[in-house]
């Protein structure tokens, strides 16, 4: 017999499946149902529910324990094994209402409807029993009824366990049991994050997104009054008919909302970690988000801009229509009219002033596809290379320390690797707001698999209150600190002598380089006592494997790429590159700025990373396009930074932006809104009139990703597919097909019909692309470059060789430089700046429909305890920061998750921004902007406070209450406890 494989006899029967699966899951695909209601697949069994009883070689037992064996014998069917389901399942139903025809949650998957059809029960034992708690409406996205919940515990596990925000509990012992959040009854106030994971799994309809509610179905809608009488009647009829006849009509029920309810995958359109799940919807109406098992980078994990962020795609300010500026407004035009006005200026200007008077900018939210024609209508119709996308105010210095040391531009490894590394490092990284999902994965292995964790951050977040180590370091000294550790590993024999002997250059030179780097130095810079210094050192050195994650409180600094290559020179010091459970992994802030760069745009590569300066790969190009190499420019474009300078002095005629808030989002804003004013001509394609779009001549409007079909990359280098929920909004098209159309307008048909045919051309020119295919990206499969031309993914880099001609690791010497920002006698503050779990970027999407924005509608400048008291500022008080270049003013709070001269604030709120304070000073190697290096004074202003600048029920302000498991234990221990299918005086408890 295969060794994957084995037969076990179910009820008689011989069934051969999957070896040491779960015994219910492999019934599921066996087409066999063994009765259960508290097991998920996602989670490990709970035995709370008492329903899944099973003889199993002779022994009574839940069968939620089992995993199959060749040989195993299972009997579910036994008079005795029955009545143990069956009283198993009536004490839930004490516990929980069934009136399935008028509730929301008739739609399919709910765990409870459907066990409880399956078991065709007579006759409920128990009568329901209220419990003495109302139904909480408290949090924006989602509700719990205590009298609907049955205390399964799949709620806590999730939170607890896979989440791990450890906010639920349940008290089995109580004289009512219900879910707590923080130990107390209110949602609002608690330490929930409003990930949406508890909802996810709820096998009935105790949480329930508000979505759902009250029009799920074609009964549930109707008024409480009519509603509540119906239920009594159905549910004293039932007491002389039997449960059986009312569930068929469930069951009739269930089945006409599923004929009308559409299921489609997706792929989140906020952060870089790429989570995937099924979109529920009835015409245009976003019932759900369901997570699946099956995706690949999160399961069944979410956030709550994944879960709840999707109010923006029917919002009523969406761009319908194209429009014109005439006279100073905008006015709607025809598509064909915008597109031909949008045709003959870009032509005029670039006949009148060559093609690199025009500048493109890309959206790192749109598809792999939209960028690749980006690209192509820059570089092919206009002999440009001015392209650029927003990883230039993001990851560029990350990618760029990257190719200087081991020579590709993305994550080493998967997820995957996180997890079992024996130490994570995260630097510059509010990981559990910035990337929630990965950080649940950290803090699975954190907390059960006993993985270390280093947090190197001038702030105090929820990752540095859990690290087993963390370094509150002067921001903008990392390189300091990193250089350091890898002088410490090899003066201490932590180096991989054999690894850096075998599969890296530049070893000596590297070494003598670090000789500055002293621990004492490290200390009188970084402001971190040499005692911590030693104590992170042995960390690094003493681990078996080391993943080492940064962002952008290394990127967005003077020096961003030198210190993204200290980071990786430490990794390849201590051999922590090729092997699973290592590498260096730079968290991508947008759902496809790794595509949006891979694809090609970029000043200087086309897609795949291939060098615009190289004559071979410029013919190789040309040729695919059907053009001489001659017509492809043969030098690096203008950038994103470059471009506005350039548009500032005249130089840049036009520019031509998709998909990015650029006239919020870039630094200095004051000099940016004065170069948009100097364009001749410029066209913003957006799914928003954003402030960027208030600046163009011609709006068209695009469409979001559930609107379109196409592929994103995320942060692993993970190519997925989405697929088209919905159809475009009004007139709004799909940005490949907008792109496609201007390019006939230019002269170029390219006929593409469907965005996997633009997918198969990259990937028949572009060579990490080589095997990718739509078929191979359907439904959850995904690939990861580099893809062989057989289709063969690549989820660990560098197992072989580095991406070098000899195959070998670059060490890089590196210079300190301090940054170019910095306090002073006048300006005695460093303003720290960055995202919110629950906003993303200027909040053009999270800012629509309110409920997001209510969790902190409010703009505010966090303050240390100390500072505050040395500045005489309370909570609310309103001060007016002031930097070289503007002022804003914003309420104060106080806060010890920073500390000393360091002021944090988040860059979500304001138009303009805090980009009013930001300046050009930049890095030198890749142009981008040194957002985190803004040196102020804060003066305090006679103004009436502002009363709780963060909202006091904010999640911030939780207690968390950890456990280990959901106990199910105390519940089995209580005197009245009885082993189905004995009879209990309390079923409420039990």
């Amino acid at each position: 017999m295969n060794q994957q494989t084995c037969t076990i006899l179910y009820n008689g029967e011989p069934l051969t499946g999957r070896i040491n699966q779960p015994l219910i899951d492999f019934l599921q695909e066996q087409g066999k149902k063994l009765p259960h209601v508290c097991y998920h697949p996602a989670l490990p069994p709970l035995e709370t529910c008492d329903v899944c009883w099973v003889e199993a070689d002779g022994e009574k037992v839940r069968g939620c324990t089992l995993t199959t064996y060749d040989g195993l014998a299972v009997n579910s069917q036994s008079d005795a094994i029955r009545a143990a389901q069956e009283e198993g399942m009536d004490r839930i139903l004490n516990r929980h209402e069934l009136y399935c025809t008028v509730c929301e949650h008739n739609t399919g998957d709910c765990t409870l409807h459907n066990t409880v059809a399956d078991m065709h029960i007579p006759i409920q034992y128990y009568p329901f029993e209220r419990k003495p708690y109302g139904k909480d409406h408290s949090n924006p996205f989602y509700t719990y009824d205590p009298d609907q919940c049955i205390l399964c515990g799949r709620c806590v596990e999730a939170c607890q366990n896979v989440e791990v925000n450890e906010t639920l509990t349940i008290d089995y012992t109580e004289a009512h049991p219900r879910v707590r959040w923080d130990g107390g009854t209110q949602i609002a106030g608690s330490s929930c994050v409003s990930c949406g994971h508890c909802v996810t799994v709820c096998p009935c309809n105790a949480l329930l997104e508000k979505t759902m509610q009250p029009d799920a179905g074609p009964f549930t809608a109707m008024p409480e009054p009519v509603k509540r009488p119906l239920i009594d009647f159905v549910k004293a009829l039932e007491n002389s008919i039997g449960a059986e006849p009312v569930t068929a009509i469930s069951l009739i029920d269930n089945a006409l909302r599923q004929a009308e309810i559409k299921r489609t995958k997706t792929v989140c359109t906020y952060c870089g970690v790429g989570c995937s799940f099924e979109m529920w919807t009835r015409d245009r109406h976003i019932l759900k988000v369901q997570p699946v098992a099956e995706a690949p980078a999160n399961g069944i994990s979410t956030c709550v801009k994944g879960k709840f962020g999707w109010d923006f795609v029917n919002s009523p300010e969406r761009l319908t229509t194209p429009l014109i500026r005439e006279n100073g407004r905008f006015r709607p035009a025809s598509w064909d009219e915008a597109l031909e006005t949008v045709a003959r200026r870009l032509r005029e200007i670039a006949q009148r002033h060559g093609g690199d008077a025009i500048g493109f900018i890309g959206s790192s939210k749109a598809s792999n596809e939209e960028a690749y024609l980006t690209q192509k209508i820059a570089r092919l119709i206009f002999g440009t290379n001015n392209v650029d996308n927003s990883s230039r105010y993001c990851q560029n210095p990350a990618t760029q320390g990257l190719f200087r040391t081991v020579g590709y531009g993305g994550d080493a490894g998967t997820i995957k690797d996180m997890q079992q590394a024996d130490l994570i490092i995260t630097i510059g990284s509010n990981l559990a707001e910035n990337h929630p999902v990965i950080a649940s994965h950290i803090k699975q292995s954190h907390k059960h698999r006993s993985q270390k964790l280093l947090v190197v951050d001038p702030r105090r977040h929820e990752m540095a209150d859990r690290a087993d180590l963390f370094l509150q370091i002067k921001p903008g000294t990392d390189l300091v600190w990193a250089s350091a550790m890898s002088r410490y590993m090899f003066d201490h024999g932590y180096a991989d002598e054999e690894f850096l002997n075998q599969r890296v250059n530049q070893v000596a030179e590297y070494y003598a380089s670090l000789m500055p780097f002293t621990l004492e130095y490290a200390s009188e810079i970084t402001g971190l006592s040499v005692e911590t210094l030693v104590s992170a050192a042995e960390m690094i050195g003493q681990a078996k494997s080391v993943c080492l994650l940064w962002a952008m409180g290394i990127t967005q600094h003077s020096h961003g790429a030198d210190t993204s290559t200290a980071l990786s020179n430490l990794l390849l010091v201590t051999g922590n590159y090729g092997r699973p459970g290592t590498g260096g992994y730079p968290m991508r802030g947008h759902n496809n700025v790794q595509g949006a760069s891979d694809f090609g745009c970029l000043s200087n590569v086309y897609p795949g990373y291939e060098k615009v300066t190289d004559p071979a790969v410029r013919e190789k190009w040309a040729k695919a396009w059907g053009v001489d190499p001659a017509a492809l420019s043969d030098k690096a474009g203008a950038d994103n930074f470059k471009m506005v300078q350039q548009a500032d002095k005249g130089a840049l005629k036009a520019m031509y932006i998709i998909g990015e808030e650029t006239a919020f989002s870039d630094a200095d804003s004051t000099n940016v809104h004065e170069a948009f004013s100097k364009l001749e001509f410029m066209v913003v394609q957006d799914i928003f009139m954003s402030r960027t779009a208030e600046f163009a001549d011609v709006v068209l409007p695009g469409c979001p990703s559930v609107e379109k079909e196409g592929t994103f990359v995320n942060t692993e280098r993970r190519i997925q597919r989405f697929y088209e929920v919905m159809k475009p909004l009004g007139e709004s098209l799909p940005d490949w097909k907008i792109l496609t159309m201007l390019a006939s307008k230019l002269g170029h048909p390219w006929y593409y019909q469907h965005p996997g045919q633009i997918m198969q051309e990259a990937a028949n020119i572009a060579g990490i692309f080589a095997g990718v295919s739509y078929e191979r990206l359907s439904g959850w499969q995904s690939q990861l470059w580099p893809v062989s031309a057989d289709g063969k993914s690549t989820p660990l880099l560098y197992t072989d060789k580095f991406q070098f001609p000899d195959g070998k690791a670059r060490l890089y010497p590196l210079e300190w430089h301090p940054p170019m920002e910095e306090s002073d006698s006048e300006y005695d503050l460093l303003l720290d700046n960055g995202r919110m779990l629950e906003h993303f970027q200027s909040t053009n999407q999270t800012g629509k429909g309110g409920r997001i924005t209510s969790l902190s509608p409010n703009w505010y400048v966090e303050v240390g305890p100390q500072l505050a008291a040395e500045r005489q500022l309370q909570e609310g008080d309103w001060v007016r920061l002031t930097s070289r270049r503007g002022s804003l003013e914003v309420p104060v709070l106080i806060t010890d998750r920073v500390a000393g001269n360091v002021l944090f604030i988040p860059i979500h709120h304001g138009k303009p921004g805090v980009n009013g304070l930001t300046g050009e000073h930049h890095d030198p190697d890749v142009n981008t902007p040194a957002y985190k290096e803004i040196a102020v004074t804060m003066t305090k202003l006679e103004r009436t406070p502002q009363p709780d600048p963060l909202p006091r029920e904010n999640f911030r302000y939780g207690q968390r209450t950890p456990i280990n498991q959901v106990p199910a234990e105390d519940k089995w221990r209580q005197d009245g406890y009885r082993l189905p299918p004995e009879h209990v005086e309390h079923p409420e408890k039990f």
